[in-house]
């Protein structure tokens, strides 16, 4: 199945600037212009990601998600936000979503998320079928995931991992929590086993 950048906007202008900046990076899109218009050709089968707009005429870029996460999906959501949302898409972000970009943004920086995305996309729907190697999984990690799972192997806490790290102990825990949920195991003590043991599908 094609994986696709799903673009939901109901400003025509924003949707054909963000289909022409992805595709110009060899990303695949299919623009939908309200909530309503995706939700109705959405399924667990879709592969990809979302770019999803927090306000939209009708039903708003959170009901959406919400909807979406009570139906199971799986594709990463990338919200997009003005300066004023940006609680409302920390609020996503701490319910699962892949991350929030603040409008008007920098087109490689946008880009380059909708990249990592799909990336995490593909690597998810390998390691349902059993088929991804560990090493496959921590690439999937961003940077900064990286930089927390490696402390976290250390037995660092939240606090201390925060204050090395020069972030807030918030943003430790969803950093946590998203490299959890990508290497696929509940606690430390399961990370560390998983690593030592290398273990893992052909990759």
């Amino acid at each position: 199945m094609t994986a696709y950048a799903y673009l939901v906007d109901d400003d025509d202008a924003i949707r054909d600037s963000l289909s022409w900046l992805l595709e110009s990076r060899g990303v695949a899109c299919q623009g939908y212009s309200s909530a309503e218009e995706f939700l109705a050709v959405w399924s667990p089968a879709l592969a990809g990601c979302l770019v999803l707009d927090i306000r939209m005429d009708g039903m708003s870029g959170p009901e959406l998600f919400d909807i979406l996460r009570e139906r199971g999906n799986k594709l990463p959501v990338i919200i997009l936000t003005g300066h004023g949302d940006v609680p409302m898409a920390v609020s996503a972000l701490k319910k699962g979503a892949f991350d929030f970009v603040e409008k008007p943004c920098n087109d490689n920086e946008l880009a380059n998320r909708v990249i990592e995305a799909l990336k995490l996309d593909e690597t998810q729907r390998l390691a349902a079928s059993g088929n991804v190697s560990v090493n496959t999984l921590i690439d999937s990690l961003t940077t900064r995931e990286q930089q927390v799972m490696e402390r976290v192997l250390t037995g660092k806490l939240n606090k201390v991992i925060a204050d090395e790290l020069r972030i807030s102990m918030r943003t430790v825990e969803v950093h946590r929590a998203k490299l959890f949920e990508k290497m696929g195991v509940r606690t430390a003590v399961e990370l560390a086993q998983l690593l030592a043991g290398k273990r893992g599908g052909p990759g």
